[in-house]
């Protein structure tokens, strides 16, 4: 860990409020950053993760990435707040109901792209223009193995990553020369909250039903939040200032079987 990797920056982590955005909150401050917005819709989750950071270095604001008028509220927000925003994590995201194609209703699909693509979108279009004003900034979103390759009872989740796949290439090819960064990583298994929830569905829709059972690539586990954390937070990084439109492969090379 670099203590002073992001000195005197100004971070916004969507879905900080737990899992893999928790764990990249935790690290941006850990390794300087002046100050870390933590962004979702659960308050209590959000200020807990403000409480183990200290609110020297980390502030909550509620807001559905879903909604036009949360995200243009909450990007002018930080920004008369802090002058700037360096460093945008589009962590937050959601699973959907794990269902073939045929029992996938179209409610949920449409709930999945609005959170998952949608909100990646938004707070790109909003974030983009004040890092434009000073020239520099870097945002990571969040892709997945499920966004690589099509994987049974995923239509929704994994046709959605596919999607913020092409955002990232999009918003990269655009901004390369205004000193602006996009990339995306994409996980396979991540142990987190997500993944219990998707393993009751799997139960539901009499597929694997514990770890063990699931393909989780030559390493034979789960990730931890804190493992994909190195990676995004590498992308945000001046480390990784000549990678542009680039998907890092953090799967534990669950792609490789």
């Amino acid at each position: 860990m670099n203590k002073n990797r992001f000195d005197g920056q100004i971070a916004i982590v969507t879905g900080g409020g737990t899992g893999i955005g928790k764990a990249i909150a935790k690290q941006l401050a850990a390794e300087g950053a002046e100050m870390v917005v933590i962004v979702g819709r659960r308050a209590d989750k959000l200020q807990n993760v403000v409480d183990e950071i200290g609110k020297d270095h980390a502030c909550a604001i509620s807001a559905d990435v879903s909604s036009e008028e949360d995200v243009k509220t909450l990007v002018a927000e930080v920004e008369k707040r802090f002058g700037k925003i360096d460093l945008l994590a589009n962590i937050a995201g959601i699973s959907g109901p794990s269902a073939p194609a045929e029992d996938y209703s179209f409610e949920d699909f449409k709930r999945v792209y609005e959170i998952n693509v949608f909100g990646t979108f938004l707070m790109m279009k909003y974030c983009i223009p004040v890092m434009k004003k000073h020239g520099k900034g870097a945002i990571v979103n969040t892709c997945s193995c499920s966004g690589m390759r099509g994987y049974d009872l995923e239509i929704g989740y994994g046709s959605s990553k596919f999607a913020v796949l092409g955002l990232t290439m999009n918003a990269a090819g655009e901004n390369g020369r205004t000193g602006i960064r996009v990339n995306c990583y994409s996980p396979g298994w991540v142990d987190t909250d997500m993944l219990d929830g998707i393993l009751s569905q799997y139960s539901d829709a009499g597929a694997a039903q514990d770890k063990s059972a699931l393909n989780n690539g030559t390493m034979d586990r789960p990730s931890t939040p804190e493992e994909v954390s190195e990676v995004a937070c590498f992308l945000l990084s001046d480390e990784a200032r000549y990678v542009n439109g680039a998907n890092f492969v953090c799967d534990g090379g669950k792609t490789l079987q």
